[in-house]
């Protein structure tokens, strides 16, 4: 028999959708990716990359600090409910990536969503209901699709770089720049594209000085995105040169980045306090095999506006491996949320249930 819907992903946009289609009665089913090298070498491991990351300040809700305090503070002592009493003490930290996932993922648990740890490997969207075929084998069949696998950040493939992820190396500034380890230092932003110029010109709100690292003498960047790094007094260029190793050490992080001449054999040390690749991301629809639309650079693409419907009927698409331009969290949970309602309304006008 077919499932009703399945969820092939376990990111923000995963565990929300199967939150939603849970408590809408899909009774969903999530391949949550398997745990093998190959997911682990390029970021895909179950949970997504969130669960790649240490602190989280800008998911909404999980403020740093002694959130009993926070709450004790606006309810004025005796409005406090029960939840915030003194029997049940309140994490006093915020949160960061693994504890978020581990807790949406459970969240999804509660409402009896179950999970194989599994890729998928095959789609056929050709006909109805959907098969789907697993790494390890299984195959099965679904009346709705939501497609969260995201899209991965590309990274330079140093080891020194791996070494420091999350420890002073990061693939996104938004997410990132404004923690504490990062303000008022140098930092370095690897890239010569939009995405590169961006990061660099938002990390200039917080670091003492950036460090463009580009390839060649020249950005690829918009025109209009150039002359804002240019005339960016707290960027400096570093052109023709490429990111040859990160240092630094495991209790303090990152502290400088040494970088190679493209056209010599020269060598330069930075002291910075953090590394910014800014080289990309790949969106993980390789197992799609072109069965769906996708934009140039890879992106599933939303055919209708205001909601996650792709090119086939019945099969929908959430958080970063549809969004190429946001790429947080909190968007990827929201798209999750939106896929699952879609899904659920285009079974109910179907007929399904």
């Amino acid at each position: 028999m077919a499932e009703k819907v399945i969820i092939i992903g376990s990111g923000p946009a995963g565990w929300t959708a199967a939150i939603y289609a849970a408590r809408a009665n899909l009774q969903p089913l999530v391949y949550e990716g398997a745990v093998n090298d190959k997911n682990a070498t390029q970021g895909t491991l179950p949970l997504g990359q969130l669960n790649l990351t240490t602190e989280v300040e800008n998911y909404p809700g999980t403020p740093t600090g002694d959130t009993r305090s926070y709450l004790a503070s606006a309810l004025k002592g005796d409005r406090i409910p029960y939840w915030v009493s003194a029997n049940k003490p309140q994490p006093s930290h915020g949160i960061n990536g693994p504890e978020l996932m581990e807790l949406m993922r459970q969240q999804a648990v509660n409402f009896d969503t179950r999970i194989v740890t599994d890729d998928i490997v095959k789609v056929d969207f050709k006909t109805h209901p959907f098969r789907l075929t697993s790494l390890e084998g299984q195959t099965v069949e679904a009346l709705s699709i939501i497609v969260a696998t995201g899209a991965r950040a590309n990274y330079l493939g140093l080891p020194s770089e791996d070494r420091f992820k999350n420890n002073g190396v990061s693939a996104c500034a938004v997410c990132d720049g404004a923690l504490p380890r990062f303000r008022n230092k140098p930092l370095v932003v690897i890239g010569g594209g939009d995405s590169a110029v961006e990061e660099a010109t938002y990390l200039s709100k917080f670091a003492s000085q950036v460090y463009l690292v580009v390839r060649r003498d020249v950005l690829r960047a918009s025109k209009i995105m150039q002359g804002r790094a240019l005339a960016n007094p707290k960027i400096t260029m570093k052109w023709h040169r490429t990111l040859d190793e990160v240092l630094g050490d495991d209790k303090t992080g990152v502290t400088g980045a040494r970088l190679k001449s493209t056209v010599d054999d020269a060598r330069e040390q930075l002291d910075v306090g953090g590394v910014f690749l800014a080289i990309g991301h790949t969106p993980n629809t390789d197992f799609l095999d072109g069965q769906l639309q996708l934009d140039p650079k890879g992106y599933v693409i939303w055919t209708k506006g205001q909601r996650t419907n792709t090119s086939v009927e019945g099969v929908f698409a959430a958080g970063d491996v549809a969004d190429s331009y946001y790429r947080q969290a909190v968007t990827a949970a929201g798209t999750g949320c939106q896929s699952a309602l879609d899904a659920e309304r285009w079974l109910a006008e179907k007929g399904y249930h």
